[in-house]
């Protein structure tokens, strides 16, 4: 009676550890979906899952990794419906080379595919006004800029990291 008993208790003990470890395992999951914004990177360095520089993930995706602010470090990008949200500090402009100007709200959202980020919130570039960038693409040594109409820059002006200058309003 006593090895029925022991044999019960520790299949019993098993099978409680087990779910105990599932439900930490979903608290980790559930924990990972409720955390918004630059926080959630955390989550994932436990779980084990690192995500790339951003400067990485454009090179790969044929883009010039100076596109965005030095400080915009913090993004999620979801490979299956290929949607990034970069998050910026503050709201800033950044100056380039080919004296080009553009203006980020603190996030920026697009659709990431090879060579393209499209469907554009929360980017701008001066043209004459202030004029919000819908698309970017690279094709070779050119990036084409779309913004109420397409406009064609040098891409090595935007393969550097610079800083965005903090301005008061997007």
């Amino acid at each position: 009676m006593d090895q029925i008993m022991n044999k019960v208790g520790s299949y019993w003990i098993g099978q409680r550890a087990n779910q105990e470890l599932n439900s930490v395992g979903d608290d980790i999951n559930s924990l990972s979906t409720s955390i918004e914004g630059g926080a959630k990177w955390i989550v994932n360095k436990i779980k084990g899952k690192m995500q790339k520089p951003l400067p990485e993930l454009l090179k790969e995706y044929d883009l010039a990794v100076g596109i965005f602010p030095r400080d915009a470090t913090n993004y999620e990008f979801n490979e299956e419906t290929r949607k990034l949200t970069v998050y910026i500090p503050s709201i800033c402009e950044v100056g380039y080379r080919d004296s080009s100007v553009l203006r980020f709200a603190t996030t920026v959202t697009g659709y990431l595919e090879k060579g393209t980020l499209a469907d554009i919130e929360g980017m701008k570039t001066k043209v004459i006004i202030w004029v919000k960038v819908t698309c970017i693409s690279a094709d070779g040594g050119k990036i084409y800029f779309t913004a109420g109409m397409k406009k064609t820059r040098n891409r090595d002006a935007y393969e550097v990291l610079r800083d965005g200058v903090t301005v008061d309003k997007f």
